[in-house]
């Protein structure tokens, strides 16, 4: 991570969002050093929830034993196999032998949609989340995950368009709450356009969120243009001024 890039968003942070709270990152490494290893799971668990830790300030990385949820494992890249029968765990289940979601409205449905989702070839044993204001030089985030209210999500969604003619500066894909923080901004960032994502709406992680927060996740390469045209937008106006003196 750039210092010099890290410290001008933290000031433009403060200066346009107040003490909004501070974005994750995460990234892929062979060795985590220094930072703390997730435990191992004893049961099924969403790292959704987890990155509330993370979210204070505490980094942690994990690993293919330690992400305790299938769903996880293969939008972090570390599984390419779906669970069995998963076309009628998203969809409306086996009467009698398995519950359904109900998410998709037929197992069709789930498989095509399936069929179309690419795995992330992780590059590195680890994934890291780390609060932006901790990242060091030797860090390189793949994208900015920023956990908001409405009105911080109305200053980020405005700016990921400011440069964008087309109006479509930002998607909302169906997904898991994992999938939408990392999986999609991941591909995101192999396009030479990417988009930010905004996402948390996954029914099964929204209890590990505030019932106000949803996620706007950026590809950094986005983010860095974001972040560059923050002193010419919006963000400089008397509309956003009273927007941010209820941040």
């Amino acid at each position: 991570m750039d210092l010099k890039f890290k410290n001008r968003f933290l000031e433009k942070w403060a200066k346009y969002f107040g003490e909004s709270e501070l974005p994750i990152t995460f990234f892929y490494v062979e060795d985590p050093g220094d930072t703390a290893r997730a435990n191992l799971p004893d049961s099924h668990n969403c790292i959704v929830c987890e990155l509330a830790i993370v979210r204070k300030g505490r980094p942690l990385a994990w690993n293919v034993q330690t992400i305790g949820c299938g769903g996880a494992r293969r939008y972090f890249g570390y599984d390419d196999q779906l669970r069995p029968k998963f076309e009628y765990f998203l969809s409306h289940g086996i009467p009698g032998e398995l519950e359904g979601e109900r998410y998709i409205k037929t197992p069709e449905m789930v498989k095509e949609l399936m069929s179309n989702i690419r795995c992330i070839p992780a590059n590195g044993r680890y994934i890291i989340f780390k609060r932006f204001d901790q990242l060091t030089p030797e860090d390189n985030p793949i994208a900015v995950i920023f956990f908001s209210k409405p009105d911080v999500l109305s200053g980020l969604f405005t700016l990921a368009n400011f440069d964008q003619p087309d109006g479509n500066g930002v998607i909302a894909p169906f997904g898991s709450g994992c999938g939408s923080i990392v999986h999609q901004p991941w591909f995101q960032g192999e396009q030479e356009n990417p988009k930010a994502v905004l996402g948390m709406f996954d029914v099964s992680a929204r209890p590990c969120v505030p019932q106000d927060t949803l996620t706007m996740s950026i590809p950094m390469k986005k983010f860095e243009k974001m972040v560059g045209n923050m002193d010419e937008s919006f963000l400089i106006t008397d509309s956003w001024q009273k927007v941010r003196t209820r941040l």
